[in-house]
Order: structure tokens, then C-alpha cells, then sequence
């Protein structure tokens, strides 16, 4: 419900707060009043293209502000969350136009102008000479046509499936695209798996053929340094075994006189093990020695192999290793590639068979729907003084060989609504065909026509505020009073605020308004005010009688409150 308009400084608007109520809300007012000026501000915070001609003449911007009760609005409250804007059970709109541009905000947060009109969009309809009618947009249709039939149950199952299957086949692409990835790097990943296992390195070969390398690199240096440290150690007469031999025994000689000396001669007994183990050691190293030229030349090639692995893959024989397992993974997975393709392939054709089936229960449903719905609209029709209304909704849909949705062998394509293209169709004259609602040429007309549909979608449509300019244009009399009535009884389920010339239809509001001008200094300024019981009786006096209001006006204004009570 819209609980407040605050307006300042827009075209002949000074500022004024207007405090609707729900049910029917009526505006009244003379030619140039400011009625349409009104709407039009409110088209303004719900999103409207606006320059800054609105602005008051003389006022640096012009401020709009509408306060909407969306307590039980969960498609605003999606969309206000997804733009991560707090939600409560008020929304206010705000919008501020100068030269310098507009701006826009969601409760006290700036929003693009998309947003505002967005969620403007989700919550008031305004039909007339502004844009805010969604009932001409095509794209409404099979929304308002699901919910006439009590179709959401069904629509959720088949979107649930939908989502499911457009999952499954995103896997199947990502399967067949690193397959095709993988079919061209496969020869050359076996071509690096085969130089590899070639070589075959080992993890710690490195570092033992470098250590073999050296040794039989340096073979005669250490010969040469073996024996000279045989002979020094043991050989010669003057080696360290004899010397230390010659030392322990003049100790031990010494300790016998003398026992400090007995740890002396101790320590020079192990000296002479010590020399005596170093000296074997040495032998038998020195006798291991291998002059191998072979050897040392296939070493050298082994280790020429490695480093080109090493180069070539990884800087260590490590990193080689781990690159050989990783493509060698590879090129396992691409061998099961067309197993797992074909198992997913079989998962999404029986996903599209149920979707299939779904679409065609839907389709069914809101055939049968919709020969309901156009009997009903026709009928309303009558009642708004179109009585050669026609109405249908037609049904198309788009063959592709790609598609999803099979029906009889054909292939549809798919959306998230199923694969049915719906467009409510409308004929108002006699010989006319049906047209698309968007071509229905009377402002009137379109508003009468969207007071029929309206009336007949009023307990599926969430749209809670509507909101008809004028929509009285081109009607009288019993037809008056038939709109007036079509409309006291939309207003059961939604808020409505219109603007009407009818006496009819003003004696039935709920909350009456007046649109008037005045003069406040040397400025006109338009103002609406809400109307007591006393005035109200007046005003619908004035709509039928004109400038003077007569008894006999005064008289049938009263008849024609009490009977829209």
C-alpha cells in the first residue's frame, strides 16, 4: 500500500504530503489542477525519465518521496537484499532532480535509477498516459496467466528441474572441453612420458653418480695419496706407528718410576690404534681403486641424460618425477574421458525427458487456463461498455534442434518459464482482430482494458497498488457506474488511486481528494487535500452540476454516497 507522497518543488507543487488510505482512493479536480501532475511525480519516484524542466521555477531541486507498505512483498525484498540494501515492512523511495541530474534512494541508501524502478515495478501499477503498465508488457503475460491458473506449484517443479538440467549440462561441457584439451596435449604428453621413462630417473641418483664421478675422476691422486699415507703412517722406519711405538714404551718405563706417567703412556697406546686403524683403512681403500675409463664415461653420460630432464622439466630430478606422475594422470583420465561423457550424456537425456513431460502438463494447464481466463475478461468487458470485446492468449513456442523440451518428436527450446511464448491478444470494436494490448489505440480504452483484466487476475496478481489516470475517458452513464463498481470491487484486493471527471465513480471512494489551484503571492500553486464527508458531498455535487452547485446537485450527490455504500 502507498501510505504517503510527499512532493516539493515539482512543476506547480510548492510541497504537499498526501496520506492515502487502502481501498479506493479517488482525486478530483478541474482541467489544469494539478491531478496528472501529481502522477506524474509519482512516476517520477518510481522510476521515470526526468529532466530538470520539472524543477519549480526559481528552486534549486525538486524532491519526491513515496513511504510503500511491502510487509508481505517478498519479490522487493529479494531484490532490495540482493543489492544489499536493509528491508523492513516500509520502503521508502526517494528521488531528487535538479540541473545538475538526479538521484536517486532505497531507504535512505543511493540506488541506480534501474533499481528504483525495479522495485517500483514490483509494487505499483500506474496506467494511463505514463510507462508503468505491466499488463502491455509481453513478458507479464505467462506470469499473470500461471497465477490466474494456480500454476506456481507446477512452475516451481519444472524451474527446480530446469536449473538442475542446465547444471548437468554445464558439467557435460566442461567434461567435453577438457577432453578436447586434453586429445590435443595427449601426443605430446605421451611423447614426454616416453623421453622420461627412457632415462628413468631415480630420486637421489644425482648426488651418488656426481660422488662416483669425482672419485674416478681424481683415481690417480688418490692412489698416489694412499700410499704416501701408508708409508708415513706405518711404512717407513721413521713412520707414526713406530714413533708412537718408541713414545709408549719410554712412558710406560717412565710410569714404572713415576705413576703420574701411567695416564701419558695410556693415551699414547690409543694414539697407536688410532694410527694403526687409520693405516688399514687406508689399504683397503687404496686397494678398491678402480682405473675404469668405461665407467667414468657412462657415468658422464647417465648424468649428460639427467641434467636434460632436469633442464627441460624441473630443476630437480624431484620436480621431473612429479611432472612424469601429473601427465601421466593426464593422459589416464583422457582414456576415461568417453565413459564419463557418455554417463553424463545418459543423465541429461532423462532430465530433459522429465522436463519434457512437465512442459507439457504446464502447457496443457494454461491452455485450459486461458480459455477460462478470455471468457471471464470478455464478460468483464461487457460490463465496462466494450461489448464486442474479444480477448484471447496465444500460444507459440520455437522449434530447435537443440532444444531441451521434446514434445510428439520436436524439439522446443527451453526457458525458465517452459517453452510456451504466451501474448494476451484484444479486439474492442466489432470486425477489428485481435491486436497485441500495446496496439489498443484509446487511452481510455487500454485503461478500461486493464481494469477488466485487473478485475478478473485481482486474487492471483501481486501487484498491490494500482493506479488508473483518467480512466473514465469516453464513458457515461451506466458504464460509469459499471467502471466505478468494477473498481470498489478490485479494491477488495489491492489499493486503488485514480483520477476521474465521473460523479459515479468518485461517490464510491474510499478516501476522496481534490486537486485545485491558487495564488500565493505572485506564484500558482497547485495543492491536494483530502476531502471531509461535508466536502466530499460538494465536490461530486460540482461534478455534476459544474460551477454552481445546485440543491438538486447537492440532493443527488447524497443519493449517489449512499448508494455506492
Amino acid at each position: 500500500m502507498l501510505k504517503r507522497l510527499y512532493v516539493k518543488n515539482f512543476a506547480l507543487i510548492d510541497e504537499l504530503t498526501i496520506e492515502f488510505g487502502s481501498g479506493l482512493n479517488i482525486i478530483t479536480g478541474e482541467t489544469g489542477a494539478g491531478k496528472s501532475i501529481l502522477l506524474g511525480a509519482l512516476g517520477m519516484v518510481l522510476g521515470e525519465r526526468a529532466s530538470a524542466d520539472v524543477v519549480r521555477k526559481g528552486e534549486e531541486k525538486a524532491v519526491i518521496e513515496a513511504i510503500i507498505d511491502v510487509a508481505n512483498n517478498k519479490r522487493v525484498a529479494a531484490l532490495l537484499q540482493s543489492n544489499e540494501i536493509e528491508t523492513s515492512d516500509e520502503m521508502i523511495l526517494r528521488r531528487e532532480i535538479s540541473s545538475k541530474g538526479a538521484r536517486c534512494f532505497i531507504n535512505d541508501t543511493p540506488a541506480t535509477l534501474a533499481l528504483l524502478h525495479g522495485v517500483g515495478e514490483l509494487c505499483i501499477d500506474l496506467h494511463g498516459q505514463h510507462e508503468h503498465q505491466s499488463l502491455l508488457k509481453v513478458e507479464s503475460h505467462i506470469r499473470l496467466l500461471d497465477e490466474a491458473g494456480g500454476l506456481g506449484g507446477l512452475v516451481e517443479e519444472y524451474r527446480a528441474l530446469f536449473a538442475t538440467l542446465k547444471q548437468s549440462k554445464a558439467q557435460l561441457e566442461e567434461l567435453r572441453q577438457k577432453e578436447k584439451n586434453l586429445r590435443e596435449k595427449r601426443a605430446f604428453y605421451e611423447f614426454q612420458i616416453k623421453e622420461i621413462d627412457e632415462v628413468a630417473p631415480e630420486p637421489d641418483e644425482w648426488d651418488a653418480l656426481e660422488t662416483e664421478e669425482k672419485i674416478l675422476e681424481n683415481a690417480e691422486k688418490i692412489f698416489s695419496a694412499t700410499n704416501s699415507l701408508h708409508e708415513i703412517l706405518y711404512a717407513n722406519d721413521d713412520s707414526v706407528h713406530n714413533r708412537l711405538v718408541e713414545a709408549r714404551n719410554i712412558l710406560q718405563d717412565l710410569s714404572r718410576i713415576d705413576k703420574s706417567f701411567g695416564e701419558p703412556a695410556s693415551d699414547a697406546q690409543t694414539a697407536q690404534a688410532l694410527v694403526d686403524e687409520i693405516t688399514k683403512f687406508v689399504q683397503r681403500y687404496n686397494s678398491r681403486i678402480d682405473f675404469n675409463a668405461e665407467r667414468l664415461e657412462e657415468i658422464r653420460e647417465r648424468m649428460k641424460a639427467l641434467s636434460a630432464l632436469k633442464k627441460k622439466y624441473g630443476g630437480t630430478l624431484a620436480d621431473v618425477l612429479a611432472y612424469r606422475e601429473k601427465i601421466g594422470k593426464e593422459v589416464e583420465l583422457a582414456e576415461n574421458f568417453e565413459g564419463e561423457i557418455a554417463k553424463w550424456e545418459k543423465k541429461i537425456r532423462a532430465e530433459q525427458g522429465k522436463l519434457s513431460d512437465i512442459a507439457e502438463r504446464l502447457s496443457q494447464k494454461r491452455r485450459e487456463t486461458a480459455k477460462r481466463l478470455s471468457r471471464a475478461i470478455v464478460e468483464e468487458l461487457k460490463k465496462l461498455g466494450i461489448s464486442e470485446g474479444r480477448f484471447e492468449v496465444r500460444f507459440s513456442a520455437s522449434p530447435d534442434a537443440d532444444g531441451d523440451i521434446i514434445i510428439d518428436g520436436t524439439r522446443y527450446a527451453a526457458n525458465a518459464n517452459g517453452y510456451d511464448e504466451i501474448e494476451f491478444l484484444i479486439s474492442t470494436n466489432l470486425g477489428e482482430d485481435v491486436k497485441p494490448l500495446a496496439k489498443v489505440a484509446s487511452g481510455g480504452e487500454i485503461s478500461r482494458v486493464m481494469l477488466a483484466l485487473k478485475t478478473v487476475l485481482a486474487k492471483a496478481d501481486r501487484l498491490p497498488i494500482l493506479v488508473f489516470d483518467e480512466i473514465d475517458t469516453g464513458v457515461s452513464g451506466k458504464v460509469a457506474q459499471a467502471v466505478g463498481f468494477s473498481m470498489k470491487d478490485l479494491a477488495k484486493f489491492h489499493q486503488i488511486i485514480a483520477i476521474t471527471h465521473l460523479p459515479q465513480i468518485a461517490a464510491l471512494a474510499d478516501a476522496h481528494f481534490r486537486a485545485s489551484k491558487k495564488i500565493v503571492g505572485e506564484r500558482t500553486v497547485s495543492i491536494v487535500e483530502r476531502l471531509s464527508e461535508s466536502e466530499r458531498r460538494k465536490e461530486i455535487a460540482r461534478l455534476l452540476s459544474g460551477t454552481d452547485i445546485t440543491e438538486a446537485a447537492l440532493k443527488s450527490a447524497e443519493e449517489l454516497i449512499e448508494a455506492g455504500r
